[in-house]
């Protein structure tokens, strides 16, 4: 199952910390897929995923978009 995050508007750190948050209704092994629109958060996603154990399935940008999807670990 895919759950999903708009986090466009908001400011770093806020699309990582509303992550974190969603993620704790999110079932290990499911995805979250994440937009948001602040150019930081391309670098705040790759840490937070290494700080959490997330695995990045994929990381776009598409007219100053940034759509992530997240693995939660199992």
């Amino acid at each position: 199952m895919t759950h999903h995050l708009d986090a466009s508007g908001l400011r770093c750190p806020m699309p990582v910390l509303k992550a974190r948050k969603a993620l704790k209704e999110v079932a290990p092994g499911e995805i979250l897929e994440v937009l948001a629109t602040d150019p930081g958060s391309v670098e705040d996603f790759a840490a937070f995923c290494e700080a959490t154990g997330c695995e990045m399935l994929e990381s776009t940008e598409k007219d100053g978009v940034y759509s992530f999807r997240l693995k939660k670990p199992e």
